[in-house]
């Protein structure tokens, strides 16, 4: 894979115990250099124009002058230093990088990944939160749609993050243009993402969400992928298709309840990967989550391995009787039962 990279990303401090830290954007590039054929490309910042087509001028006019003044806790969660606002413009900017990158190549080996922070799917359109400051998904996602060179229509993003990408799915509700999926564990922050939001609109249809309960393991997620997320997509068609990836739903992550193995992450990358060639649609990695370095490092770097040609191999973990109704209900919501079957 090819990696967008900057220092600036690293500039963002967030202070002593904070959960999201510089350390993680260490701590991934130290396993990478443990592995083959990695790349890195320092994108531009994400312009000022770029980013209020997804967010309100105002609001991005308050941050930067927030973290102009010395920064300070723009709520509880959510720490601003003086440098946050030059790293929020560049870890869209490197989203952004991702997302047209992936249009012009193969999927494969150049697939590109956005190793940026602070991350942002709980960013909306005029106000931070839960980390994040620019949605960077979908600042990316919103100026390829809006480039007229671009052959891109229609995207979808794919939220495998243990929380639920909010901020992505108010941005997108109402757009037909842009069809958001999330699985994440059902009742933690941000407490939105149940079953029964679908989008409404002209977006009607175009959200899928699959709260899955503490504990679910690689069984669950592989099944929801399998038989909700992988034809939902399929069954809009997407030129794009960007994988919000956070790795906090890892058993080992200190901040979820949730059960995915490294292997996990494998598999879904690889789902991922098949949904995309199947449409001959572009493919782009950006990151989001995952909070203990290990397995952080660990994530990222199957992620690479699945794309450099490591062979996947998926468990043989069951999904719960709670998961099989969760993706039940999904079908009959979306009218997936009539849905090409997905690809093997």
């Amino acid at each position: 894979m090819r990696f967008g990279y900057s220092d600036d990303c690293l500039a963002h401090d967030t202070g002593l115990r904070h959960p999201e830290t510089a350390d993680r954007l260490r701590a991934i590039r130290e396993g990478l250099t443990r592995r083959h054929g990695v790349e890195y490309v320092a994108a531009s910042p994400a312009d000022r124009e770029t980013i209020t087509a997804v967010h309100d001028a105002d609001y991005v006019d308050e941050v930067a002058a927030f973290a102009d003044g010395g920064g300070g806790n723009w709520d509880p969660d959510t720490v601003v230093s003086e440098e946050t606002f030059a790293a929020a413009c560049r870890s869209a900017g490197l989203a952004e990088w991702a997302v047209r990158e992936s249009l012009t190549g193969e999927i494969g080996r150049d697939t590109p990944f956005s190793i940026g922070r602070p991350p942002g799917h709980h960013a909306v359109g005029d106000d931070a939160m839960g980390f994040c400051f620019f949605n960077n998904a979908a600042v990316a996602v919103q100026a390829v749609l809006d480039d007229p060179t671009t052959d891109a229509e229609r995207a979808a993003v794919f939220d495998w993050d243990v929380h639920h990408g909010n901020g992505t799915q108010d941005l997108f509700y109402d757009a037909g243009d842009v069809f958001y999926a999330s699985v994440h564990e059902d009742g933690i922050y941000p407490g939105t993402g149940a079953v029964t939001e679908t989008g409404e609109a002209d977006g009607a249809g175009t959200t899928l969400n699959a709260p899955l309960a503490a504990g679910a393991d690689d069984g669950d997620y592989r099944y929801v992928v399998e038989e909700a997320v992988v034809p939902a997509l399929s069954a809009f068609e997407p030129d794009l298709v960007v994988v919000s990836a956070g790795f906090d739903a890892h058993r080992h992550d200190p901040i979820s309840r949730m059960r995915l193995s490294t292997e996990g992450y494998a598999v879904l990358a690889d789902r991922m990967r098949s949904l995309a060639r199947r449409h001959d649609a572009g493919l782009a990695f950006v990151l989001e989550g995952g909070y203990d370095l290990d397995t952080l490092s660990d994530g990222v770097g199957v992620v690479h391995e699945t794309f450099d040609g490591r062979p996947v191999t998926p468990g043989d973990e069951e999904p719960t009787a709670a998961t099989r109704d969760t993706v039940r209900e999904l079908r009959d919501r979306l009218d997936l039962d009539d849905a090409d079957e997905p690809p093997e």
